[in-house]
Parts: C-alpha cells; structure tokens; sequence
C-alpha cells in the first residue's frame, strides 16, 4: 500500500515530477498537454516508482528487461541512457546485462542491445 494515499492531486503531481525527473535523469521535467501526460505523472510515477520494496535500479533492471522482451528499442535507448547518467548501472553492469538478457530475449535481441549499449558507452566516454 502507497504511503500516499491521501495526497492531493497537486501533492502527487509534484512527487510525480520530480520521480519522473530521476528515473529519466532530466534536469527538470515540464508538464505535458492533455490528461495522459498528468495521469502518467501522478500514478506510473508518484505511486509505482516511488514505492518501497524495490530499488530504483531494481526496476530499472525490470523495466530493461521487458523492453527487450517486447523488442521496444526505442524506449531502451532511453532507459539505457538513464540508467548509466544517473549511475544506476555502469558500463560493465550494462554489458553484464546484455549477456544475461541475451540468453532470455534470444541473440537477434540481444544483438540488437548490445550496439545500443556499446553505442552508448562510447557516446558517453566521448563527452
């Protein structure tokens, strides 16, 4: 059970923000147009994200692992990124995961993961 049953919409709004915020590595994060973008923040980041039980590496590594299940690259190249800004995962923790998921998800997967990750690295090591 949430810890924050009794917040108000403004209340969870901004936990929302500021979760999405670190699960992202953004600086600042803005709101969005429409009900979508608001629903978002203040359930998937205010309640799920912020509940104890698991790390925010914990579902960092959960979230990556589905992603490359389901073939969402797009969505991986973010939290991909995300997770070695915030130092949640480092390079050989990113390989490390690459391997292991590989063997799960099947090699065209895993191949397709591992360019991203050694892409990334070497983007990061440039800057």
């Amino acid at each position: 059970m949430s810890d924050h049953a009794n917040d108000s919409t403004s209340d969870r709004l901004a936990r929302g923000l500021e979760i999405m915020k670190r699960v992202h590595g953004w600086d600042q994060a803005g709101e969005g147009p429409g009900d979508f973008f608001g629903m978002t923040v203040e359930h998937l980041f205010a309640e799920v994200w912020s509940r104890d039980g698991l790390s925010m590496r914990d579902r960092r590594l959960l979230l990556l692992g589905l992603l490359v299940g389901q073939g969402m690259d797009d969505v991986i190249d973010v939290q991909l990124d995300a997770a070695l800004r915030t130092g949640e995962l480092t390079p050989d923790e990113l390989r490390e995961t690459v391997i292991f998921l590989t063997h799960y998800a099947g090699w065209p997967r895993g191949a397709k993961l591992n360019t991203q990750v050694e892409e990334l690295i070497a983007r990061v090591m440039r800057s």
